[in-house]
């Protein structure tokens, strides 16, 4: 069974995370053995409550997981990297 609640909606190339009804995303794009993630949001009613780590953590578990790289295209990503060294592994 999968624990990560995270999902990777190909057909929309985002990252998503299910909460109460409401999702919040990470968009990305595809390049040659990684992903570049582009945008993150999370809905107004969501935020503050560490919702967005949970869905980058989630998000790079799957990139992990397909044996891609990330590249970081938004500061929000930037930053979660930064204070997240057990993923230095998959920065491109």
């Amino acid at each position: 069974m999968n624990s990560n609640p995270v999902h990777d909606s190909k057909a929309k190339s985002r990252f998503e995370l299910d909460v109460q009804g409401k999702v919040a995303f990470a968009n990305y794009r595809l390049s040659p053995g990684a992903v570049i993630i582009t945008h993150t949001e999370t809905p107004r009613e969501l935020r503050g409550r560490g919702i967005a780590s949970e869905l980058v953590n989630g998000a790079l578990r799957l990139i992990r997981a397909d044996g891609l790289k990330v590249v970081a295209g938004c500061g929000f990503v930037v930053d979660y990297l930064n204070k997240h060294p057990e993923f230095a592994d998959l920065v491109a």
